[in-house]
Protein backbone atom coordinates (compact mmCIF):
# COMPACT_ATOMS: atom_id res chain seq x y z
CA UNK A 1 0.00 0.00 0.00
CA UNK A 2 1.43 3.23 -0.86
CA UNK A 3 1.50 6.60 1.09
CA UNK A 4 -0.90 9.25 -0.19
CA UNK A 5 1.59 11.93 -1.73
CA UNK A 6 0.47 14.73 0.35
CA UNK A 7 2.71 12.01 3.10
CA UNK A 8 5.40 11.99 1.08
CA UNK A 9 8.51 14.85 0.24
CA UNK A 10 8.01 18.27 0.91
CA UNK A 11 4.48 17.68 1.96
CA UNK A 12 5.40 15.86 4.79
CA UNK A 13 8.24 18.41 5.94
CA UNK A 14 5.58 21.19 5.92
CA UNK A 15 2.99 19.18 8.04
CA UNK A 16 5.07 18.79 10.71
CA UNK A 17 6.75 22.41 10.73
CA UNK A 18 2.70 23.75 10.41
CA UNK A 19 2.10 21.43 13.55
CA UNK A 20 5.35 22.57 15.70
CA UNK A 21 4.12 26.35 14.62
CA UNK A 22 0.37 25.74 15.67
CA UNK A 23 1.94 24.19 19.39
CA UNK A 24 4.10 26.85 20.21
CA UNK A 25 1.42 29.86 18.92
CA UNK A 26 -1.27 28.33 21.06
CA UNK A 27 1.44 28.29 23.77
CA UNK A 28 1.92 31.48 23.29
CA UNK A 29 -1.35 32.79 22.91
CA UNK A 30 -2.34 30.81 25.41
CA UNK A 31 0.26 31.89 28.38
CA UNK A 32 0.49 35.61 27.73
CA UNK A 33 -2.93 36.77 26.39
CA UNK A 34 -5.70 33.54 27.76
CA UNK A 35 -4.49 33.25 31.17
CA UNK A 36 -3.14 29.94 31.39
CA UNK A 37 -0.43 30.06 34.18
CA UNK A 38 2.52 27.03 35.59
CA UNK A 39 1.76 25.46 38.69
CA UNK A 40 4.44 27.16 40.33
CA UNK A 41 3.25 30.69 40.01
CA UNK A 42 -0.42 29.34 41.05
CA UNK A 43 0.85 28.35 44.13
CA UNK A 44 2.57 31.77 44.99
CA UNK A 45 -0.37 33.37 43.59
CA UNK A 46 -2.82 31.88 46.19
CA UNK A 47 0.24 31.46 48.75
CA UNK A 48 0.48 35.70 48.66
CA UNK A 49 -4.17 36.42 48.43
CA UNK A 50 -3.31 34.12 51.85
CA UNK A 51 -0.80 36.84 53.47
CA UNK A 52 -2.85 39.67 52.00
CA UNK A 53 -6.36 38.57 53.67
CA UNK A 54 -4.25 37.43 56.54
CA UNK A 55 -3.22 41.16 56.91
CA UNK A 56 -6.59 42.30 55.75
CA UNK A 57 -8.33 40.59 58.92
CA UNK A 58 -5.80 41.28 61.88
CA UNK A 59 -4.64 44.90 60.97
CA UNK A 60 -7.81 46.13 62.41
CA UNK A 61 -7.67 44.52 65.53
CA UNK A 62 -3.52 45.12 66.09
CA UNK A 63 -5.06 49.02 65.65
CA UNK A 64 -7.82 48.03 68.40
CA UNK A 65 -4.84 46.96 70.77
CA UNK A 66 -3.38 49.83 70.02
CA UNK A 67 -5.90 52.97 70.57
CA UNK A 68 -7.15 50.74 73.66
CA UNK A 69 -3.86 50.75 75.47
CA UNK A 70 -3.71 52.80 78.77
CA UNK A 71 -0.93 55.68 76.99
CA UNK A 72 -3.16 55.78 73.68
CA UNK A 73 -2.29 59.58 73.59
CA UNK A 74 1.90 59.56 74.39
CA UNK A 75 1.79 56.62 71.98
CA UNK A 76 0.41 58.17 69.23
CA UNK A 77 2.94 61.19 69.61
CA UNK A 78 5.42 59.05 69.75
CA UNK A 79 4.83 57.34 66.45
CA UNK A 80 4.42 60.41 64.55
CA UNK A 81 7.60 61.03 65.48
CA UNK A 82 9.59 58.15 64.53
CA UNK A 83 10.44 57.99 60.57
CA UNK A 84 7.59 55.93 58.25
CA UNK A 85 10.59 52.70 57.84
CA UNK A 86 10.56 52.61 61.20
CA UNK A 87 7.17 52.59 62.31
CA UNK A 88 6.60 48.80 61.85
CA UNK A 89 9.55 48.13 64.32
CA UNK A 90 7.47 50.51 67.16
CA UNK A 91 4.32 48.58 66.70
CA UNK A 92 6.22 45.38 67.18
CA UNK A 93 8.00 46.51 69.82
CA UNK A 94 4.32 47.61 71.53
CA UNK A 95 3.49 44.11 71.40
CA UNK A 96 0.19 45.65 69.01
CA UNK A 97 1.01 43.33 66.07
CA UNK A 98 1.38 39.65 68.14
CA UNK A 99 -1.19 37.58 68.92
CA UNK A 100 -2.71 34.63 70.47
CA UNK A 101 -0.42 31.56 69.39
CA UNK A 102 2.19 33.73 68.32
CA UNK A 103 6.02 34.73 70.25
CA UNK A 104 6.76 37.52 68.00
CA UNK A 105 4.97 39.93 66.26
CA UNK A 106 3.41 40.07 62.44
CA UNK A 107 5.09 42.37 60.56
CA UNK A 108 2.89 42.47 57.53
CA UNK A 109 0.36 43.29 59.83
CA UNK A 110 2.79 45.59 62.08
CA UNK A 111 3.70 47.71 58.64
CA UNK A 112 -0.24 48.15 57.93
CA UNK A 113 -1.14 49.13 61.44
CA UNK A 114 1.41 51.83 61.39
CA UNK A 115 0.55 53.15 57.85
CA UNK A 116 -3.60 52.60 59.36
CA UNK A 117 -2.54 54.60 62.10
CA UNK A 118 -1.24 57.09 60.54
CA UNK A 119 -3.93 57.92 58.74
CA UNK A 120 -6.62 57.76 60.97
CA UNK A 121 -5.05 59.52 64.78
CA UNK A 122 -5.12 62.70 64.83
Amino acid sequence: MECPEMLKGDSLTRIFQGALFGCIATAFIGFNYAGWTLGSKAEKMAADNVLTAITAALTPICIEKFQSSADVKENIVKLKAIESWKQDKFIEEGGWATFAGNDKANLLVANACARSLNYTTK
